[in-house]
């Protein structure tokens, strides 16, 4: 599948979230209980929600921002040199910390790309309040939030809601705090996953977040058509059907394609859903949440 696109203008994000040491194991079924598993290979990187868009706009040509818990455990030297090298700015909120950042046990099926994840996520870290630096705001065009380590993803919101910036909600699920997030949020890109309270489906989904004054919102929900709510009309964005190898990250990474293709002038919330999604197929067709850019750069440069 080829995903072509424009030149484009130099765009800045600010993304705010988990950041974890992901460890990933290709496997041809699930061990059943007290069952011992032995694979051919493993693969060692760094991942999480807001990570992962961050690293996502990067590449597509944009310039990350990651406000995260990193700290100074052995683990977050692995986040913070990973990190550099696909050119993502780290703020650290726990850089005095000496907690270890949360790692994920991933265990991807082969020929399905079914994936099962295990991981503390924002547990790893004890409850405190992390600090946002308003100025890691400056000359930002758009800010993302993934709800974890929820009252930095409030804080940060507020923020950019006051400079006028476009926030950004990335959610898997309904975490404790949304219902206070939710007011500061301008677009809610949601899994199929999301239910707040009381509702039952994703019409319910799309009306309650509607209700709570977000002009447009979109549920991915995999392989099926994405279901969006812009200004009242709704509508629903195809998904191409290709042979999945691994969905490890690929709602992350349509995430951060929008963002990125969001902040582009003259386009607008169904071309940039609509570019989300064609890239995020794309990645399935690869294992793991970076593989799939080589390929895609390739395809790029056949096509230029």
């Amino acid at each position: 599948m080829a995903v072509s696109y424009p030149k484009s203008c130099r765009v800045r994000g600010l993304f705010v979230g988990l950041a974890t040491v992901d460890l990933v194991y290709v496997v041809d079924d699930l061990p059943r209980r007290n069952a011992k598993l032995s694979v051919p290979g493993q693969q060692i990187g760094v991942g999480g929600p807001a990570t992962n868009a961050a690293v996502t706009f990067a590449f597509l040509g944009g310039s990350s921002a990651l406000v995260t818990a990193v700290g100074q455990h052995s683990l977050g030297a692995v986040i913070r040199q990973d990190l550099d090298q696909v050119s993502v700015s780290v703020h650290d909120v726990a850089a005095d910390r000496q907690d270890a950042p949360p790692v994920s046990s991933i265990l991807v099926v082969r020929g399905s790309g079914e994936r099962t994840i295990v991981s503390a996520n924002a547990y790893a870290f004890p409850p405190l309040t992390f600090q946002v630096n308003p100025d890691w705001l400056n000359h930002k065009s758009i800010v993302l939030v993934d709800g974890h380590y929820m009252q930095m993803c409030i804080k940060a919101a507020q923020y950019a809601r006051s400079r006028g910036i476009p926030v950004v909600l990335e959610s898997g699920s309904w975490k404790d705090g949304m219902a206070e997030l939710l007011p500061h949020v301008d677009i809610a890109i949601c899994s199929d996953d999301f239910r707040p309270p009381g509702c039952q489906n994703d019409t319910d989904v799309l009306e309650f977040v509607a209700e709570q004054g977000i002009p447009r919102v979109a549920i991915t929900r995999g392989a099926a058509p994405t279901s969006y709510v812009e200004e009242g009309t709704a509508g629903e964005i195809p998904i191409e059907q290709v042979h999945a190898i691994d969905t490890l990250g690929a709602g992350d990474i349509f995430h951060g394609a929008f963002c990125y293709w969001a902040c582009q002038p003259g386009h607008t919330f169904v071309d940039s859903l609509a570019f989300a999604a064609r890239v995020a197929t794309f990645s399935c067709q690869h294992l793991g949440t970076r593989l799939w850019m080589d390929a895609f750069s390739r395809a790029q440069a056949i096509q230029s």
